[in-house]
């Protein structure tokens, strides 16, 4: 929330939302939605996310990462071989007990708020998918760097944790990068400090329907369909194949994300410029 506070000022636009919080010591991808691109937020929160994550053995914090307070200190006799056999056992659907130090509200009180203050409550394990986790670097005996693909609300700080306690020596998370977000990678981005000092940062801006080029491209081709659209009426195309779409106006202008189903054509969302 302070990038979208810096980029509320630069832009001068009220409408600024981004795609996925960081933790604190986090660093890399961040994808921020300006003016009426915020509507694409909603779809950027649900994918997938994608770290480089440094992952310290023989030690176990408060919070899980080496930012914390240290509560235990472990010798390390794990090699890298059963490192990476330990790490098949994280693939798939898991389930994550939240750190304390976290965001999530457990009646009505945010945890890290109830940890500052010397108090632990249960948190139910949550459901979550590991979609690819590999073991990259060797930096020392005991720190290693590890990547991960992971569905949206994957706690690595907390991977790393329980990769340590899977190991038997304890862990936690030393440093981490988002490497991508949203279907944005790092070559993608552009550092905080390079939009501050652009002459006009409007030109650094991505076209919103970029978000969807996953998706066919659809050009209406009558003032009534186009109408309908806009209006965010049911139009009838009976040719068009089942599926999403990336639906234009006449004069090329991206329109709305749509879905098209038994010869119909219906608004998921709008994205033109009232």
């Amino acid at each position: 929330m302070d990038v979208c506070a810096k980029l509320r000022g630069i832009f001068h636009e009220r409408r600024v939302g981004h795609g996925g919080t960081l933790d604190p010591m986090a660093t890399g991808v961040l994808p921020v939605f300006i003016g009426r691109a915020t509507r694409a937020v909603e779809f950027a929160e649900k994918s997938d996310k994608e770290y480089a994550a440094e992952l310290k053995l023989g030690v176990i914090t408060n919070t899980q990462d080496i930012s914390g307070e240290v509560l235990e200190k472990r010798p390390v006799s794990v090699n890298r071989e059963e490192l990476e056999q330990v790490l098949e056992n994280f693939w798939g659907d898991i389930l994550q007990v939240p750190p304390m130090y976290s965001a999530i509200k457990i009646n009505g009180k945010k945890l890290y708020e109830l940890a500052r203050k010397g108090r632990e409550v249960e948190r139910p394990a949550r459901p979550v998918t590991i979609k690819s986790l590999e073991l990259v670097e060797q930096q020392a005996k005991d720190l290693y760097t590890i990547r991960v693909r992971c569905s949206k609300g994957t706690y690595i700080r907390t991977l790393c944790h329980d990769i340590g306690q899977a190991l038997g020596c304890g862990g936690c998370m030393a440093s981490l990068r988002r490497t991508m977000a949203a279907g944005f990678t790092l070559n993608d981005s552009v550092p905080l400090e390079q939009v501050q000092l652009a002459e006009d940062p409007n030109a650094l801006l991505l076209p919103v329907d970029c978000f969807f080029d996953d998706r066919p491209v659809f050009v209406l081709k009558s003032a009534e369909a186009e109408k309908k659209v806009r209006n965010g009426m049911t139009a009838v195309l009976p040719d068009l194949a089942p599926g999403e779409y990336r639906v234009y106006g006449r004069n090329g202008e991206f329109l709305a994300l749509c879905r098209a189903q038994g010869g119909r054509l219906s608004t998921i969302k709008s994205f033109f410029e009232v």
